[in-house]
């Protein structure tokens, strides 16, 4: 089937998490802090889907013109994200995808043009690349397009995963991804020959409820599901205020959690758990809470039921 049809591919997923090593049969890249999206490109047109198959085009129209790089039909894997101070920026990007302003894009997209790193293809020339080992797939990147400010080719390096990764938390960035050089690309599936090596520690959370404090804040009441049961995750801190804010208040109210809470949510404000956020923290703490955590965005490329808590991890 060819996937400029009906565009419904999905990503492949990282499905492991581990701490830097260095081994001949990975290779490692950066892991960039954007929104994960495929590019269906063509002589003719641009399209990006998001990892819930969102069109992503319109909240980025300064990408609209990336089809005109390419040199034949393809499907790209990669990272939409908006660079400043010659970093990825999590909350621009988050900022962007939530918007529907379309002057107010405009504005943004002159002030800060987001770009697409690419970092694997499915698709070239009509020829399905899926069952091809990664690094197969790699050269057919490399000659896929002409590069520039606007799209870009993820670098990788071979066998030194330490190496990258002091790199990564040199420079205070996310961390690296680890792929098995001989990896096929499964879409939409979790794959344990990519693995995910964070420097930065962050989670995703369904935002259940919040609670307003004194000083104009208030606490999202988070859950996550563990093994199919949804609970109760803790608290993050949230200004009132903002757009993140707006779409949170302007969610259905229920009467009671959908989880057991503890004391201290008695004069939570129950909302319909359809949000996820992304929360950024130092570390887990002794008693399996986050210590320090931030609010980092809402997102909207994930769904509630895909915020599971890492094996072993909870309140």
């Amino acid at each position: 089937m060819n996937p400029f049809d009906n565009k419904t591919l999905s990503p492949m997923l990282i499905g492991s998490v581990g701490a830097p090593f260095n081994n001949p049969d990975y290779i490692y890249e950066l892991k960039w802090d954007g929104e994960r999206c495929l590019a269906y490109l063509d002589k003719s047109s641009t399209e990006l889907r998001n990892k819930r198959n969102f069109k992503m085009l319109p909240k980025v129209p300064e990408l609209s013109s990336i089809h005109k790089q390419v040199k034949k039909t393809c499907v790209l894997d990669g990272e939409l994200m908006i660079l400043k101070e010659g970093k990825p920026d999590f909350y621009e990007i988050q900022k962007r995808s939530l918007m529907s302003n379309q002057f107010k894009i405009s504005l943004l997209s002159k002030k800060y043009p987001a770009t697409f790193i690419a970092f694997d293809i499915l698709y070239y020339d009509n020829k399905d690349l899926t069952f091809m080992p990664l690094m197969e797939r790699k050269k057919y990147l490399e000659k896929a397009f002409r590069e520039s400010d606007r799209l870009a080719v993820s670098r990788y390096i071979e066998e030194n995963g330490i190496g990258l990764y002091t790199i990564a938390e040199q420079q205070d960035l996310e961390g690296i991804v680890a792929k098995k050089r001989s990896s096929i690309y499964i879409p939409g599936k979790r794959s344990k020959d990519w693995i995910k090596i964070k420097n930065l520690k962050d989670a995703d959370f369904v935002v259940c409820g919040y609670i307003f404090k004194e000083n104009h804040v208030i606490n999202l009441v988070l859950g996550q599901y563990e093994e199919k049961r949804f609970v109760y995750k803790g608290h993050v801190t949230l200004g009132v205020g903002g757009e993140s804010f707006r779409i949170i208040e302007a969610q259905r109210r229920l009467s009671s959690p959908p989880f057991a809470v503890p004391s201290g949510n008695e004069e939570a404000i129950w909302i319909q758990p359809d949000l996820v956020c992304t929360v950024k923290f130092m570390d887990y703490t002794p008693s399996r809470g986050m210590r320090q955590p931030v609010f980092k965005g809402l997102r909207d490329d994930k769904k509630p039921e895909d915020c599971v808590a890492d094996p072993g991890v909870g309140v």
